[in-house]
C-alpha cells in the first residue's frame, strides 16, 4: 500500500495556515489597550473606577474595563462564550432561554420543513415544465421574475396570512427554495439530449420507467445545482426570519446578544451558522456525487 502523498495535504494545510493568521489577526486587532494613568489625579482614577471604565486586574493594578470599550471581541472572549454555551446544549433553564443544541434543532426544523416541501414541488413542476417547451417558454419569464425576490420580502404577507410566526418562517424557507430549484430543474430537463429520448422509445420504456432511468438521471446535474443554490439561499433567510420574527432558534440568539450588547455571543451565533452551513452543504454535496455524473 502506498504511504498518501505530501501534496494530497497542501490545501489542508494552507488552510490550517491561512486560520493561524486570521486568528493572529484578529487577536491582534482587538487586543485591550493598555491604561495609561499619566496626568490623572487620585479623584480622576476614582470617578472611573466608579463609571466601570477601569478595573484592577489580579495583581491590583487598574486597567481598561473590555466591557466599556467599544471594540470587537477578540477570539479568546469567544472562545469562552462557546465554552459557556456549549456547557448545556440541551437544557431550557426559561421559556426564551434554551441551550444552543435546542436552538440549533429548532432553526434545522424550520429549515428542512421549508426546504424539502420546495424541492420535492419544485422538482415535479420543473420536470413538467421542462418537457413541454409551450410551458417553458410560457411560465420562463414568470419564474425569472419571481426567483429574484427576496424571500424575507414575502414574510409579513405571509404572516398576516397564517398568523403563526413558525409557519411564517417555514414559508420564508419555501420561497427561498423555490424558484431556482424549479428554474434548473426544467432547464436540465428540457436540454436533455433527443438521442437518451429516442433510444427509450425505440426499446419501447413505459412513461414511468422512461422517467426514472432517463429523465431523471440526464437532468440530474442540473437538478442539484438548482438544489445547492436555493440550500444557500434558504439557510439565508431563515436566520434574519428567525431575528424579525423573535422565533428561538440561531437567529434569535444573535438578536438577543445585540440587545444584550454581548457581541462576543452574536459572533459565536455567527460561527454557528457557518459549521451548520457547512456540514448541510457537505451533505448534500456527497448525495450529488452519489446520483450524478460527468459526461465524458
Amino acid at each position: 500500500m502506498k504511504p498518501p502523498k505530501l501534496a494530497n495535504y497542501a490545501p489542508y494545510g494552507i488552510s490550517l495556515i491561512l486560520l493561524v493568521i486570521f486568528l493572529l489577526v484578529w487577536s491582534f486587532s482587538t487586543r485591550v489597550p493598555a491604561f495609561d494613568p499619566s496626568g490623572k489625579s487620585e479623584e480622576d482614577m476614582m470617578l472611573l473606577e466608579m463609571n466601570g471604565d477601569i478595573i484592577r486586574d489580579d495583581s491590583g493594578s487598574y486597567i481598561n474595563n473590555p466591557d466599556k470599550l467599544s471594540t470587537i471581541p477578540g477570539p479568546l472572549a469567544v472562545y469562552e462564550t462557546a465554552v459557556e454555551e456549549l456547557k448545556d446544549p440541551f437544557t431550557k433553564v426559561g421559556t426564551n432561554d434554551h441551550g444552543i443544541g435546542l436552538l440549533v434543532w429548532y432553526t434545522l426544523k424550520r429549515f428542512l420543513t421549508g426546504f424539502l416541501l420546495a424541492s420535492v414541488l419544485a422538482v415535479f413542476l420543473g420536470i413538467l415544465i421542462g418537457m413541454s417547451k409551450t410551458l417553458f417558454v410560457a411560465l420562463n419569464p414568470f419564474i425569472q421574475l419571481l426567483k429574484p425576490i427576496s424571500p424575507l420580502a414575502w414574510m409579513p404577507l405571509m404572516l398576516y396570512t397564517v398568523k403563526d410566526p413558525f409557519y411564517t418562517s417555514v414559508l420564508v424557507v419555501f420561497m427561498a427554495s423555490l424558484w431556482s430549484t424549479m428554474a434548473n430543474t426544467a432547464f436540465g430537463v428540457s436540454n436533455i439530449k433527443p438521442d437518451y429520448l429516442r433510444v427509450s422509445q425505440m426499446v419501447e420504456m413505459n412513461w414511468i420507467k422512461r422517467f426514472y432511468s432517463v429523465i431523471l438521471p440526464a437532468a440530474a446535474p442540473a437538478i442539484f445545482a438548482g438544489l445547492r443554490i436555493s440550500f444557500g439561499s434558504a439557510l439565508v433567510a431563515v436566520v434574519p426570519a428567525e431575528m424579525l420574527l423573535g422565533e428561538l432558534g440561531v437567529g434569535y440568539l444573535s438578536w438577543i446578544g445585540w440587545n444584550n450588547l454581548d457581541i462576543a455571543e452574536v459572533i459565536f451565533a455567527i460561527i454557528v451558522v457557518g459549521i451548520v452551513g457547512f456540514l448541510l452543504d457537505y451533505s448534500l454535496s456527497k448525495v450529488a456525487a452519489r446520483y450524478t455524473y460527468a459526461e465524458s
